[in-house]
């Protein structure tokens, strides 16, 4: 059953799980792509779980990450080897998960492709994402930014630090027998360790 309420996002690369529970059942997605670069958030960044823990995967910005550019504007600094390294953490983290196979050779394409915006590399990844699940959720550019927008779930000020608040369902994962389990990770995590069934899950 579709959700009525518009959900408005930032463009953020490989979302959280959280993140495709608001949006797997909305009929229309928002993307904000005139705010401002915001550091400390998901904007740039996602993360996973590795042999050692909690694990942040950044994509590094021209300028760093204390610039001033809109998201449709701020550009990755294509200098440093990111992708590939980003690409071996993914491989040598989930190798051996059920699914990493399954999804393996259509995901490194998007590592060896070139992207000169972050906005770029980002719905790529949702894109990605939203294909293999096989949702169909309509997607819409806003040009302007507004503070407050009525009547819409409004995602763009969550971040790291207070998605800790939302429970979490558990389902397995590849190091949670040294770990514990992870909450709150990217949705590739989860798509590794429960593939199929990842759209039930959320």
């Amino acid at each position: 059953m579709q959700n009525p309420t518009p959900v408005l996002s930032s463009v953020w690369p490989f979302p959280p799980i959280f993140w495709w529970q608001k949006v797997v059942h909305a009929s229309v997605l928002h993307y904000d792509i005139a705010e401002h670069f915001e550091k400390m958030s998901y904007r740039n960044r996602y993360y996973i779980a590795t042999a050692q823990g909690l694990h942040c995967l950044s994509i590094p910005l021209e300028r760093g990450r204390d610039q001033r550019s809109t998201m449709n504007d701020t550009r990755i600094a294509s200098a440093e080897n990111w992708q590939q390294q980003h690409w071996r953490t993914l491989f040598s983290a989930y190798n051996r998960s059920p699914y990493f196979e399954f999804y393996r050779d259509g995901l490194e394409q998007l590592f060896l492709s070139r992207y000169d915006r972050l906005i770029d590399f980002n719905l790529a990844s949702i894109h990605w994402v939203k294909k293999q699940l096989k949702l169909d959720f309509e997607e819409k550019m806003i040009g302007h930014y507004q503070k407050e927008y009525a009547g819409a779930t409004d995602l763009r000020s969550l971040k790291p630090k207070n998605i800790a608040a939302f429970p979490c369902k558990t389902y397995s994962q590849v190091f949670s027998d040294r770990n514990g389990f992870i909450p709150h990770l990217s949705i590739l995590d989860l798509l590794f360790n429960e593939g199929k069934y990842t759209k039930e899950f959320l």
